[in-house]
């Protein structure tokens, strides 16, 4: 996974894959296809962010799955911002979706984007060029595979897995175990908001519990669950084990719990759109706790 995107890009993008799976399961992936969404609970957290998932096919087997998440110049609705009082109000939502179907693109989808955004041809060509990234992504793989002589890079990826948890498990036990709390506090709107939070360091895992944060919003400064991990797992990261490759190995060692219905795990269609104005405040949060633990790192 990238090292040059934000982590409420990357690391949702990387959970979102199960999504994805789950919804198209393996066997029903056809060469030229590439499918989309931008659900803001199941990607990065807001309408504007767009997602594609593009299976790789070699020798006439999936072997990967590439996928790019874009923040799009406008998806409809008001502008930006956190005013909206649901997501209905924040723009047009995409379920999960073929944009393009073995090779054919989906002309009603895309009319259908074009009649509800400010900047269609903008808009339209920035999922063009997320398509194409992926595009070329895949080429490439294949390019590697054919002259590393593979017929799967399965083995290599369990390795690379593998190796990144271990590490990343060895960092944690560097961490003495316990409980750490940690808290950070923002302004809100009509209330001030506190993010709790519990960080539980325990045989080379971190679990962040956010038990007593306050309630989730009117308005559009509501964090999904996905983003919020995005932000917990990249923090600790970021403390623990900063060289580790991103990839689900390092992450594994992380989990969360998040009580449904607080600002940073909203009941849709709680609004979202500024959900990043609130987010960056997580990393505060976990810092704050980590900083009891190792304060010579943080």
């Amino acid at each position: 996974q990238a090292a040059t995107g934000t982590p409420g890009h990357i690391n949702s993008m990387a959970t979102a894959a199960k999504h994805f799976l789950k919804h198209f399961p393996l066997e029903t992936y056809r060469p030229g296809d590439h499918v989309c969404t931008n659900d803001a609970w199941m990607v990065s957290g807001h309408l504007n962010d767009i997602t594609i998932f593009s299976p790789v096919f070699y020798k006439g087997a999936p072997v990967a799955f590439f996928a790019c998440t874009c923040h799009t110049c406008d998806f409809g609705g008001r502008p930006l911002g956190a005013e909206a009082r649901d997501v209905y109000e924040e723009g047009l939502a995409i379920p999960i979706m073929k944009y393009i179907d073995a090779g054919e693109p989906n002309h009603i989808l895309e009319t259908m984007i074009r009649a509800n955004v400010r900047m269609p041809d903008e808009v339209i060509g920035d999922i063009y060029a997320q398509i194409s990234a992926n595009e070329v992504g895949g080429s490439k793989l294949v390019q590697f595979m054919e002259e590393a002589g593979l017929d799967s890079i399965d083995p290599i990826g369990e390795i690379i897995l593998e190796r990144s948890e271990t590490a990343m498990r060895n960092a944690i036990r560097e961490i003495p175990d316990g409980v750490y709390a940690g808290e950070a506090e923002a302004d809100g709107f009509d209330d001030p908001i506190h993010l709790a939070l519990a960080l539980t360091v325990k045989d080379g895992g971190v679990h962040c519990d956010f038990e007593g944060t306050s309630p989730q919003s009117t308005w559009g400064i509501n964090v999904v669950e996905n983003y919020t991990y995005a932000y917990c797992a990249y923090t600790v990261k970021c403390a623990v084990g900063a060289a580790i490759p991103n990839n689900e190995g390092s992450f594994q060692p992380v989990t969360m719990s998040v009580p449904e219905g607080c600002i940073l795990n909203p009941r849709h269609p709680a609004p979202v759109g500024a959900r990043h104005i609130l987010g960056h405040f997580v990393a505060a949060a976990v810092f704050d706790a980590l900083a009891r633990a190792i304060p010579d790192k943080v």
